[in-house]
């Protein structure tokens, strides 16, 4: 996918289709449209577009232009109602405008800046529009289909998006805002990849492999523990998981920055269990294909770490991902099992599809070596949290409320949002284990929290917040720019996180 802008006037630019942005108001649709038809001729009947588009909320209308024109086509696209016009408002438009230009069969996509404020209650800059209308198109384009080979239309492809904007002191801004986007985009697409891949595709090695040619390509470092290395190194949990496994297990460390001693470090911890049974204690059938991406934290790292080293966000940025298969093997874990972590803590397993946090907790013990300065971990951990907050929010709990508010401003910002669960003491008795230091589940009540309580148990004196992803990262239907299946999500939030952690 292409991104640019340009600066020619609407009437010579030469597109498939043209876009221009309306709110839900009638004064607004008449004044917008009363001067179209002296730039797109008589053919384009504002009169039936004022009869069926309203400009509510992602409504797209298409009209046609006089054929001796740049652009056979002018479509409307709705942003809903002025008091509640958003950036997301602007991405979602953008979205629906792709997707309806992708059933055209179109190849060429330009959208038109609004010239002014849309009204008092939404003032955004030309950068932020531009970003926010270059994702929304973008990221609603991606489709997974490495492995089909039948299907038609297959190969086409919406090759060229362009922002048309003016000249001027806005023009480098808003260049500057799509040259960030496209990177921020091509790394949200690299985490769906990864996530959608099969399980006999992606694995603990392949995992691995592909964080190792990101880093090779991008610049940053990547080191790869191996399984003796895991063992020798007392990762007693991302042992214990894998025992159960033909696949042998990896360890993935990844750095930007890493010679930079001035800079602030951040450690991100990314779940990679690459194809979750559940172990003995084995998942229904129903639903199991979906555990290919269990590896969806690991995915938004790797994507992270390659989308900050393109960006030069000037942090040193450490990424770890613990990778696995959690199978029922002959030498699989089994309830009742005491595992000793990295750093000496044990922990009793209850139940061995409560495998994530045990490989998490070798992991967040591991990364106080780094003295960070903040770490944050995301997971698949639990369908607790699928059941609390659904696919439109990310659960979040961590030790410091300063670290919390960054990313839920981050999210806000991305709409990547996160909302906070508490870590009430009261919970801890849930995970009390007679035989160990902790147990690996608590109960049918409050999953989510007490599994972030048993990470706690593993985390040392540095500011941590844990995110758990299990319903935001795997869709079981579409949403406006984000496919079913895998939707990459963490990365926009992130990236946000990092760029603002010196100014927030």
């Amino acid at each position: 996918m292409k991104l640019s802008y340009a600066t020619s006037p609407v009437r010579s630019a030469k597109t498939d289709a043209l876009v221009m942005f309306i709110p839900q108001t009638a004064d607004a649709l008449r004044k917008q449209l009363a001067p179209l038809r002296k730039v797109f001729g008589k053919r384009l009947d504002t009169s039936i577009a004022l009869e069926r588009f309203e400009g509510k909320a992602a409504q797209i209308f298409t009209l046609h232009t006089e054929k001796k024109l740049a652009s056979p086509r002018l479509c409307l696209a709705g942003l809903g109602k002025p008091s509640a016009i958003t950036l997301e408002s602007y991405r979602r438009a953008a979205a629906a405008t792709a997707k309806h230009a992708r059933s055209l069969k179109l190849r060429h996509l330009t959208f038109c800046l609004p010239a002014g404020d849309v009204s008092p209650e939404a003032v955004f800059s030309a950068g932020q529009l531009v970003a926010a209308i270059a994702e929304g198109a973008a990221l609603a384009l991606y489709k997974y289909d490495a492995y089909m080979t039948e299907t038609e239309g297959k190969n086409f492809r919406l090759g060229e998006i362009v922002l048309l904007g003016s000249k001027g002191a806005q023009e480098k801004a808003c260049k500057e805002a799509l040259r960030r986007t496209r990177i921020v985009c091509e790394a949200v697409c690299l985490a769906r990849d990864l996530q959608n891949a099969p399980g006999n595709a992606m694995y603990p090695e392949t995992l691995a492999d592909s964080a190792r040619a990101s880093a090779a390509k991008h610049g940053y470092r990547a080191s790869i523990w191996d399984k003796k290395r895991i063992e020798q190194s007392g990762f007693g949990g991302l042992t214990a998981v894998s025992a159960g496994s033909a696949r042998p297990p990896r360890f993935i460390i990844l750095e930007h920055n890493g010679a930079r001693k001035d800079l602030d470090t951040i450690v991100l911890v990314g779940k990679g269990v690459t194809f979750d049974s559940g172990g003995i204690s084995i998942k229904p059938a129903a639903g199991m294909a979906e555990m290919k991406m269990d590896m969806s934290g690991a995915a938004a790292v790797i994507a992270t770490m390659e989308a900050a080293a393109r960006l030069a966000i000037p942090v040193h940025l450490v990424g770890l991902i613990p990778s696995t298969e959690n199978m029922p093997g002959c030498s699989a874990m089994r309830p009742g099992d005491i595992i000793t972590h990295y750093g000496g803590k044990t922990s009793e397993v209850d139940n061995t599809d409560a495998e994530g946090r045990l490989i998490l907790a070798d992991t967040l013990a591991y990364a106080k070596q780094f003295k960070p300065d903040a770490v944050i971990d995301l997971a698949t951990l639990t369908g607790a949290c699928v059941v609390a907050l659904g696919a439109h929010a990310t659960g979040m709990m961590g030790n410091d409320e300063g670290l919390m508010r960054r990313l839920t401003d981050a999210g806000l910002e991305t709409y990547e949002r996160v909302w906070e669960l508490p870590l009430f003491e009261e919970y801890e008795k849930q995970i009390k284990s007679d035989v160990a230091d902790v147990k690996n589940v608590g109960g049918r009540w409050a999953g989510a929290i007490t599994a972030a309580l048993f990470l706690k148990k593993f985390v040392d004196n540095y500011k941590w917040v844990h995110l758990d992803i299990a319903g935001t990262a795997i869709l079981e239907e579409s949403l406006p720019y984000a496919p079913k299946g895998g939707s990459g999500v963490g990365v926009r939030l992130l990236l946000r996180f990092l760029e603002q952690w010196k100014t927030a």
